[in-house]
């Protein structure tokens, strides 16, 4: 599929933002039922157009691997048939949710006679930036119809074909309903200009979601004059405390790094209580890299003393240095630190974490209940994989990203994350005294 005639970009993006807010204003009005059936009918285009758009991503794909993307962006970009799957069936839960758009909370009366609550409200148009991954090009746009904002998106030049192919099923759909085509656009061509005109188009965009490499988010976060729901990189922690119990220590452990490399919520460090650690990390070690053969471990000192004499981690242990402990790898890389109790470990993680997602082993209450207070991230978990950080997981349908911002959304963005509230007053007549 070839790119669209944008020579001109900033008159080609004007257009673009002008039509999503026009088509913005449509989505508010809309009512639930409209906007479920522009869901379904979107599901039914993709799944008659499943062969093209998988062709279209295997088109992304050979052009990835002549370019020599890095194996965690080839993960992210690949669409097989149980990604395919799980994009429908994303999109059927997104319908399936309870609209927001409408709810009234908070209703309270005042002294002065006023009745006085609190609306759910969409954003208007949201603007998202993105590498890689097809999926959210699918994921981004229901939960925006759903939530009753236009979306503007900007994919990589690595995933065009792909993005094309479900932008033209979303298209589609949307013809078979009252909503406009322009209630989710897809941009048409990868030029970097287009994103500098998008993220400064305050007249017609209201919020941007960068989503992608920590270089992506900094330029968008630097440059942009509309606001940001920021998506930082995925530095996650898990801490293997005194009191974990070792089976789902290892367990845990394992799933959490080798699972899936290529995405945000991979663990990356691995912390451990110095009083168990000689018993427990070589189990956890051994376990990982049985896993994963090609796995390398960046160790403390302490952790390599204690590994040092596990034979079957000959080749795979070297000295971590202070950049391991700020990296986020997306490779079969683990860091790996033995500290003195709860309170270096907490230290570590809001020191050197990306305030993204941090999980505790440990059967002791007390310490537990510190750990999810204390520890400042989007998303802290106890005794279960940093890999349930996730929309479909958290029963969101869908997530449009995972925030690491403290203000208005945080961890995965799903319906309620794309919307705000604004004020609504009853009245019988009163005025101010």
């Amino acid at each position: 599929m070839s790119q669209a005639n944008t020579t001109d970009i900033t008159t080609y993006m004007q257009s673009v933002g002008k039509q999503a807010r026009a088509a913005s204003r449509a989505l508010a009005a809309a009512n639930t039922g409209d906007k479920n059936s522009a869901l379904m009918a979107i599901h039914d285009e993709l799944v008659n157009a499943k062969p093209d758009i998988l062709a279209a991503n295997k088109i992304d794909m050979d052009n990835g691997h002549k370019n020599e993307l890095d194996s965690a962006l080839l993960d992210r970009l690949e669409l097989n048939e149980a990604r395919f799957n799980a994009m429908l069936q994303g999109l059927k839960d997104v319908a399936s949710l309870p609209d927001p758009i409408g709810e009234v909370t908070d209703m309270t009366y005042q002294p002065s006679g006023i009745h006085l609550g609190k609306m759910r409200v969409p954003l208007g148009v949201v603007g998202m930036i993105y590498e890689s991954r097809p999926n959210v090009t699918l994921e981004a746009a229901s939960l925006a119809l759903k939530s009753g904002n236009a979306i503007i998106l900007r994919g990589g030049s690595e995933a065009f074909e792909s993005n094309q192919a479900i932008a033209k099923c979303i298209i589609k759909g949307l013809g078979h309903t009252d909503l406009s085509e322009h209630s989710v656009q897809v941009l048409q061509t990868t030029d970097r200009a287009a994103v500098g005109e998008l993220i400064t188009m305050t007249e017609y965009v209201d919020v941007i979601v960068p989503r992608g490499g920590k270089g992506l988010i900094e330029r968008i976060s630097n440059d942009a004059r509309v606001p940001v729901i920021k998506h930082l990189d995925g530095n996650c922690h898990t801490f293997i405390d005194s009191d974990a119990d070792p089976e789902i220590a290892i367990k845990v452990s394992v799933n959490a790094k080798t699972h899936r490399y290529g995405t945000c919520n991979t663990m990356e460090t691995l912390l451990i209580d110095a009083s168990i650690a000689k018993d427990l990390l070589p189990k956890i070690a051994t376990a990982i890299i049985e896993a994963d053969d090609a796995m390398q471990l960046r160790v403390d000192d302490s952790a390599q003393s204690i590994l040092a004499d596990v034979i079957t981690l000959n080749g795979h242990l070297s000295a971590a240095t202070s950049e391991d402990w700020d990296t986020e790898y997306l490779a079969p890389i683990l860091a790996v630190k033995v500290v003195d109790g709860i309170d270096e470990a907490i230290e570590h993680i809001n020191t050197h974490g990306s305030h993204h997602t941090d999980v505790i082993i440990t059967d002791n209450y007390t310490k537990s209940q510190r750990f999810i207070r204390e520890v400042d991230s989007a998303s802290v978990m106890i005794n279960a994989s940093s890999r349930f950080a996730d929309g479909f997981e958290y029963g969101l349908g869908a997530e449009i990203g995972i925030s690491t911002d403290k203000i208005h959304a945080r961890g995965p963005v799903g319906l309620e994350g794309l919307t705000s509230q604004k004020w609504i007053v009853y009245g019988h007549g009163e005025v101010r005294a």
